[in-house]
């Protein structure tokens, strides 16, 4: 019972808005803005390398044949 009170009592002070009474300036709003698109560009060529090598050795793989056997 006492931790589901310290529980509800810290989501009640996280979530109160006037202790939120804080001044972002230009230089943290870009700074954190410079942040989640470089961890977005990241996650975005991790994928890309993960699609992308298979995908070249399929059409590596798929030229060879093709140069095996030629269809005329």
């Amino acid at each position: 019972m006492r931790l589901m009170a310290t529980v509800l009592l810290t989501v009640i002070v996280v979530l109160n808005p006037v202790c939120g009474m804080a001044y972002i300036g230009p230089g943290l709003a870009t700074g954190t803005l410079g942040v989640i698109l470089g961890i977005l560009g990241s996650i975005c060529i991790a994928v890309f390398a993960l699609l992308w090598y298979p995908f070249k050795r399929l059409l590596k793989k798929i030229k060879k044949s093709a140069k095996k056997n030629p269809i005329r």
